[in-house]
């Protein structure tokens, strides 16, 4: 038995993760993609945005993918709605979309991120940052949420302390406070992959410090500089059982935000590579690594380019009757490694060296 806390996933494939690519992947491929991540397992996902075409035209049938769906038991589909036109058609589709009953303020600290991503200044900003408080006291809601974007750091304005996060989110706990809604989950968006071990596990510890009525911790980070999967480590590792910690990632690790600087190269912790984790560590999450893979696998050829996930291109840690056979020649390549799914004709031909003259073929 561990200390472990809850962990969901939330993948974001179908809206994070294709927002960054070019127009091109039809709607069917988007319901293909998601019929398979059901299949696999996946019960929570962001599949698309209502957002302008303009900015985002891969969000551009997000409306029509959404009238198509279903609703499933046991799976949660979400779509993002960054303004009010869109929080009504969300809601106008919910079911099969899921609204939670939670409303949350956010805060932008880079005020040159804020303007690229929101078209707004971190003047505006303090002018509506309080209506999902609002919002929450007209719908009698009896939770609110606290969050941030980019606070670790920006390609602009460079990093961010420890205290201007803390300073941040208490201004926030304390609006919700006053209004009499205790804050149960806190937000912390990471589009420029700024976040460190260190940062992360410093941030967890003083926010159940400061704001002990928050139980829900959900980490949206980017993996532009290679530790965003060692941060949810350490997010895990400062949790225990009386916590729920919601973990945002995508097949193959695609994703990225266009105003950030970084396009296809951000990426986010790779779905696959994550349930592995979570496997060895004991954590149940319900779903299959196997099918993952061919998930995976398939987005690869959608997009017609390698991804990032190092399970996919080499299977998850063999036991049982997925043990490697001896017969296994040297393996060289990215091919060759996926000899795990594709059987033995990807090295056919490699050489054994280790076999003595009269065993060679």
């Amino acid at each position: 038995m561990t200390n472990y806390p809850t962990v969901l996933i939330t993948d974001e494939t179908l809206r994070d993760g294709l927002q960054i690519e070019r127009e091109g992947v039809t709607l069917d491929e988007k319901f293909e993609l998601l019929e398979k991540m059901v299949d696999a397992g996946l019960s929570r996902m962001v599949v698309g945005a209502f957002v302008n075409p303009k900015w985002s035209p891969q969000m551009a049938d997000s409306l029509e993918l959404v009238k198509r769906l279903k609703a499933r038991p046991g799976v949660s589909f979400y779509v993002l709605a960054l303004n009010e036109r869109g929080r009504v058609e969300r809601l106008q589709h919910s079911p099969p979309v899921t609204v939670e009953p939670i409303q949350a303020t956010h805060l932008h600290i880079c005020p040159v991120f804020i303007k690229r991503n929101t078209n707004r200044s971190l003047e505006e900003q303090e002018h509506t940052w309080l209506s999902p408080i609002q919002r929450a006291k007209a719908e009698g809601l009896t939770e609110g949420g606290i969050g941030l974007s980019a606070g670790w750091g920006s390609n602009w304005s460079g990093q961010f302390s420890h205290e201007t996060r803390m300073q941040s989110l208490s201004k926030q706990y304390h609006a919700w406070q006053e209004a009499g809604i205790p804050v149960k989950r806190v937000d912390m968006a990471d589009p420029m992959a700024w976040n460190t071990p260190t940062a992360v596990a410093q941030d967890i510890l003083a926010i159940k410090e400061l704001f002990p009525s928050i139980t829900d911790f959900h980490l949206h980070l980017h993996n532009a500089r290679g530790l965003a999967m060692l941060s949810m480590y350490e997010a895990i590792k400062c949790l225990d059982h009386r916590h729920t910690l919601i973990a945002d990632t995508t097949i193959g690790g695609i994703g990225g935000c266009p105003y950030c600087g970084n396009g296809q190269a951000t990426g986010m912790i790779p779905t696959e590579d994550f349930v592995h984790l979570l496997d060895t560590l004991g954590i149940p999450t319900g779903i299959r690594v196997d099918r993952l893979i061919e998930v995976s696998a398939r987005l690869s050829e959608i997009l017609g380019r390698p991804l990032h996930s190092q399970v996919a291109m080499n299977g998850g840690l063999p036991s049982g009757d997925t043990l490697y056979d001896e017969d296994v020649p040297a393996v060289f390549t990215f091919r060759e490694a996926q000899h795990f799914r594709l059987g033995p004709s990807v090295y056919e031909g490699n050489p054994k060296p280790w076999l003595k003259k009269d065993q060679k073929a």
